[in-house]
């Protein structure tokens, strides 16, 4: 009685599918990102502008610091970031440093320490990579660490044939080899 027309007519859609494209269309694959597996990321705390931090600060995660903080600094596998508005009074001791704020104290960095072109810091450096760009203003002394080449196991000694055993040498063959008498017999003269 009544006929659609195919053109009339639209996909019904169904939730998690997409619809099939129209005979004539061409598929496009998706993006690479799409198909990638999803890239892991570190979780980083962040510290604002009107925190103000006195003590010792202790992190497993990386740390964005826009407050202030008196004290000491200690992050031992992660990235710690003093970021433009962040002021640090503290001994600092990180994976990797990027200071972008103020810093008055001493920067030790297993990785590398950054110093960007609006930063300030008063203190010494030591690490494997140290990075200051132009305009930045910085007072110390630096301090480059090489990391202590990884010794590899050596390697096992070629397989050597055991020694052959020698028959014990009988009492009696030791004895008259020499000028001695045998032992326990009479000694003549």
């Amino acid at each position: 009685m009544w006929k659609r027309n195919k053109e009339d007519t639209t996909p019904e859609r169904t939730p998690g599918l997409s619809p099939r494209p129209p005979a004539g269309a061409q598929s496009v694959p998706p993006p690479p990102a799409a198909t990638a597996a999803p890239r892991v990321t570190r979780a980083e705390a962040t510290i604002g502008k009107s925190v103000l931090i006195k003590g010792q600060l202790y992190s497993e995660e990386d740390l964005h610091l826009d407050g202030q903080v008196e004290g000491t600094l200690e992050l031992p596998n992660s990235r710690f970031t003093v970021g433009k508005s962040g002021k640090v009074q503290a001994n600092i001791k990180a994976r990797e440093v990027d200071v972008q704020g103020t810093v008055h104290g001493n920067i030790e960095a297993l990785e590398k320490i950054t110093i960007r072109s609006a930063a300030n810091l008063v203190g010494d450096l030591k690490s494997a990579t140290i990075s200051i760009e132009d305009g930045a203003y910085f007072k110390g002394s630096i301090d480059i660490v090489r990391p202590a080449p990884v010794k590899a196991p050596p390697p096992p000694a070629p397989a050597r044939p055991a020694p052959r055993a020698q028959p014990p040498a009988s009492s009696a063959a030791t004895a008259s080899s020499g000028n001695q008498p045998p032992s326990g017999g009479p000694r003549k003269g």
